[in-house]
């Protein structure tokens, strides 16, 4: 029987708890108020954040970050990526060499541009490192809807170790040996989730989303691949599955928040309506720094940034995309010589 640490409270972590205790491991989730935590305690239920979904006996939920780190033999960062370097802070005095770390966050730091496997590493260097991400929306992971992500490591027997763990009957778990692939899918489809969501809200139709979400998934793989990750990553469940639940879920909080832009709300009133993590608009900036140092063309990614930072106008955004100079849609086959044209 595994000893689970699970640091974040959130609905995601929430989840992944009741996921792991069904499978008669004992874990330990961590939040920051005891408000929360006695709430609970009393109800079995994360009503804020995962109403509807009882915990069982086996999670035990306590603010003190010290204990719930304890005498566990992995830990599972389930904060917001924005919180990862802060909580890494925190606990870095706390672990032992030999627990291995889990990343559930999908997010790009601002300014120093790190995934988040990097800040872990940075802060724990003799840790082993784990990330886990795909298409799965907390709401139904607590429910017991079939699922199906990927866990990555640089150790091949780490991403099975963590494979092991969070495999259960209906939540299939792949391996993928591309870390870097498989953190920049997760965090780069927020920023095309919510271009999708403003598309929505404008009343654009399923041909304008579609167009967005395909050439959404062809710079993301572009970024991608001048930062060292795999094409066909980008094809896998961190890439083009996450892409589509995201983009196309009422679950999607990026979906959410690009759908009230595109009805006219500001980016302020948005955010200030909602104490749940909108990761698409922090990642956004981190994106476009990462696109211009790596001389990648990130397109729609440019004009997400330009509507949530410099309050451009949507018609206009809509127009530099579609006005663009024309090229071909793959490079790689134009070019290459393979068809003869």
């Amino acid at each position: 029987m595994e000893n689970i640490s699970i640091i974040g409270a959130g609905s995601w972590g929430t989840a992944i708890a009741v996921l792991l205790a069904g499978k008669g491991m004992n874990i330990k989730l961590w939040a920051r108020d005891d408000k929360l935590i006695e709430k609970i305690r009393s109800t079995r239920e994360n009503y804020y954040y995962l109403p509807g979904t009882l915990l069982a006996d086996n999670i035990l939920v306590s603010s003190d970050i010290e204990y719930c780190c304890r005498g566990s033999e992995v830990i599972v960062l389930a904060s917001p990526s924005h919180a990862m370097r802060d909580i890494c802070c925190r606990i870095k005095g706390l672990v032992s060499k030999e627990q291995v770390i889990v990343s559930l966050a999908k997010g790009i730091e601002n300014d120093t541009l790190l995934r988040m496997s990097e800040i872990i590493k940075e802060l724990m260097p003799e840790n082993e490192v784990a990330v886990v991400s795909g298409p799965s929306h907390a709401e139904e992971v607590a429910k017991g809807i079939p699922t199906a992500v990927v866990a990555s490591s640089q150790k091949k027997a780490v991403a099975e170790y963590i494979q092991d763990i969070f495999m259960a009957p209906l939540f299939r778990v792949y391996t993928n040996p591309d870390i870097v692939g498989v953190e920049l899918g997760g965090a780069l489809k927020n920023i095309i989730a919510l271009g999708a969501g403003i598309i929505d809200g404008l009343g654009l139709g399923d041909n304008t989303k579609a167009a967005v979400m395909t050439r959404g998934i062809v710079e993301m793989a572009r970024l991608g691949e001048s930062l060292g990750a795999s094409r066909s990553t980008f094809a896998g469940l961190s890439g083009i599955g996450d892409l589509i639940v995201t983009c196309t879920s009422m679950h999607s909080r990026n979906r959410k928040a690009g759908m009230a832009i595109g009805q006219g709300k500001s980016v302020d009133e948005v955010l200030g309506g909602t104490k749940m993590v909108v990761e698409g608009v922090r990642t956004t900036k981190s994106a476009r720094q990462l696109a211009h140092r790596q001389k990648v063309e990130m397109p729609i990614t440019q004009e997400i940034y330009s509507l949530l930072f410099n309050k451009a106008d949507i018609k206009n955004s809509i127009m530099n995309l579609t006005m663009r100079s024309r090229t071909h849609e793959m490079e790689e086959l134009a070019e290459n010589k393979i068809f003869n044209w």
